[in-house]
């Protein structure tokens, strides 16, 4: 009877912990939200930050351009979008603002996004970025 109790207290937590979570720039009542994430977390997300900071392209396999947007929340995420797939966000500036979608994954300074294009095989949903009224994807 205890181990019974043990297992449904744990499942308990576990469920708890988990219908918390909600993705970063994922609107749960209208607003964004930053919560900390656990370290598998991944899934399709879209929301909207102010550009930081400008990185250089990653030009290792596959180029993708690189840039950290802060969210309402102020919560940082890392934005790596493929430019061999879609066009270029340009001109971009520290302080402008981007809309994305794409899928997240988590890392410990807040996390990344990708896949902010549309995928030729047809494996992953389509994401975009916004800026400046143009949609790159």
């Amino acid at each position: 009877m205890k181990r019974l109790l043990v297992i449904a207290a744990v499942a308990a937590i576990a469920y708890a912990a988990h219908s918390h979570y909600t993705a970063p720039g994922t609107p749960s009542d209208g607003a964004s939200t930053s919560i900390a994430t656990p370290q598998s977390s991944t899934g399709e997300i879209s929301g909207a930050g102010t550009v930081i900071r400008l990185l250089p392209d990653d030009n290792e396999g596959d180029r993708h351009q690189r840039f950290i947007i802060r969210l309402a929340s102020g919560q940082t995420l890392l934005v790596a979008h493929n430019i061999d797939i879609a066009a270029r966000v340009s001109p971009l500036h520290e302080g402008d603002t981007v809309e994305y979608k794409g899928e997240y994954a988590w890392n410990d300074k807040g996390g990344v996004v990708h896949w902010t294009h549309h995928d030729p095989a047809g494996n992953h949903p389509a994401g975009w970025l916004k800026h400046d009224g143009q949609t790159f994807h």
